[in-house]
């Protein structure tokens, strides 16, 4: 997309982490949490860290495929890590993208537990090879 682009004529830094965000929103809509839900809810995903590693040039009307696996998950499901792969039309490898994330209460605007149903989901994800469950010491 030509919005996509920089100066450079390949995609511009940010635009790799918006298709990530974007796979990720389309995961939790296609398994029944959409924008809607997560506003009825009065909750919704928060990020507290997004890592990109650039490996790749994307250029203007390139194909990509944007994957997202679970890279990390706590006990109760109110943290977790996804790693996002960008994979030009070749199959290689042009990013990817991790992002440490919690759900907020939108109301309190707190950290907060995700419904059952949504914290089923997060277990029940594809996991990434590097998969470690969260583990928050007691000073966290």
């Amino acid at each position: 997309m030509w919005a996509d682009m920089d100066p450079n004529v390949h995609m511009r830094h940010s635009a790799y982490n918006d298709y990530a965000a974007q796979t990720r929103l389309d995961f939790l809509a296609q398994n029944g949490f959409s924008m809607q839900k997560f506003a009825e809810l009065a909750i919704g995903p928060i990020l507290f860290r997004e890592d990109t590693r650039f490996m790749k040039e994307i250029h203007l009307s390139e194909t990509i495929h944007v994957t997202s696996e679970l890279a990390g998950l706590n006990e109760d499901a109110s943290r977790w890590r996804i790693v996002h792969i960008i994979r030009k039309s070749n199959g290689q490898v042009a990013a990817s993208v991790t992002v440490d994330g919690a759900w907020l209460d939108l109301k309190r605007r707190k950290l907060t537990v995700p419904p059952a149903d949504l914290a089923e989901l997060m277990r029940a994800a594809p996991r990434h090879e590097s998969y470690a469950d969260i583990v928050r010491k007691p000073s966290e």
